[in-house]
């Protein structure tokens, strides 16, 4: 007779995590649903176009880990998805998966409860691992994500001026360069220069990021 471990339960089936997909690329979501549910230690119970749609669906599922995209096309973004996600279905984990590794993306998502932070980039063995790490209640960021929080922290960005806080005052009316300098009185060129500036200190790469940034941070209302 072959030796048993110690209490072990023959036959007693193995815990798998069950998994929410939220993204609003179809081919993608069947990319990433053929390649978790082959993972022995993974359930994939459901799918989302949009953070709406992941919250309906978490609701009723009640999974584990949702995989979370930050950019969701219409409606919330995976952001205050996210946000509401940790709120509203207590117990579940929301892992972060996405192509975006600015500042305030990575800070963001942690701030309103993510409990990890991947990049698509990511090897599938890393994803696996992650997505059983966030299961158990774990921390997870990929190496960009821990560099960017890393950074946040040691480096604090430097103040905006008086005409940045301007000009960001005019990006989240949604003006073009050329309404903002029309409304306050200067070139083009000068708004584009602060622009890059603000980029720059706010750790973002575009307007909407500059002004979910700059909200985040209360620099604006």
């Amino acid at each position: 007779m072959s030796p048993t471990a110690p209490n072990s339960r023959a036959g007693a089936p193995e815990r798998r995590v069950r998994l929410l997909l939220c993204d609003d690329h179809a081919v993608v979501r069947a990319g990433l649903r053929a390649l978790l549910s082959a993972e022995p230690g993974i359930e994939v119970v459901g799918e989302a176009a949009t953070g709406e749609e992941a919250l309906a669906v978490a609701a009723k599922q009640r999974p584990d880990v949702v995989l979370m995209d930050l950019s969701l096309g219409t409606g919330i973004d995976g952001i205050e998805a996210t946000r509401r996600l940790v709120t509203e279905v207590p117990g579940t984990r929301v892992l972060v998966l996405t192509t975006y590794d600015t500042d305030a993306d990575v800070t963001r998502a942690i701030q309103v409860g993510a409990t990890g932070y991947l990049l698509k980039a990511e090897r599938p063995e890393q994803l696996f691992a992650a997505i059983s790490a966030a299961a158990e209640g774990r921390a997870v960021l990929s190496a960009p994500a821990a560099d960017r929080v890393l950074e946040h922290v040691r480096k604090p960005r430097a103040a905006l001026t008086e005409r940045q806080l301007d000009i960001l005052g005019q990006l989240a009316r949604g003006l073009g360069n050329r309404e903002i300098a029309q409304a306050l009185f200067i070139s083009e060129a000068t708004v584009k220069t602060h622009l890059v500036r603000i980029y720059a200190k706010l750790g973002v790469e575009t307007r909407a990021g500059a002004v979910a940034a700059a909200k985040e941070q209360r620099l604006i209302p």
